[in-house]
């Protein structure tokens, strides 16, 4: 009887050892980050501020009703304005920004 004891004790302890190293690999995946896209995602959230204060800096835009998107320096303008004007002025003002590479211009008239 005690070796059966003994065998149930042994395989709990190989499934807590199997657990805590499928915990531990888990935990070390996350860790290996691609430095490089990191590096993307921080430059495209710069980016996507500095369209959103150059929209806010023209006057003639409502720039709160104005989406802005930034994939690897590809900025994707969306939301409504008032006029063709406004959907030209937005582009022009994403264009300022240092790092975009190009402008998706999706606005829509109201």
């Amino acid at each position: 009887m005690a070796r059966f004891g003994n065998s149930k004790v042994r395989a709990a302890a190989s499934m807590m050892a199997l657990l805590a190293g499928l915990a531990l690999c888990g935990i070390a995946g996350c860790a290996t980050e691609n430095p490089a896209a990191a590096t993307r995602q921080t430059d495209d959230d710069a980016i996507t501020a500095g369209v959103q204060a150059a929209l806010l800096g023209d006057a003639s835009l409502k720039a709160s009703e104005i989406g802005v998107d930034t994939d690897q320096g590809v900025v994707r303008l969306s939301g409504f304005v008032g006029s063709a004007d406004d959907v030209a002025a937005a582009a022009a003002a994403a264009r300022t920004v240092r790092g975009v590479r190009s402008v998706r211009n999706e606005l829509r008239l109201k």
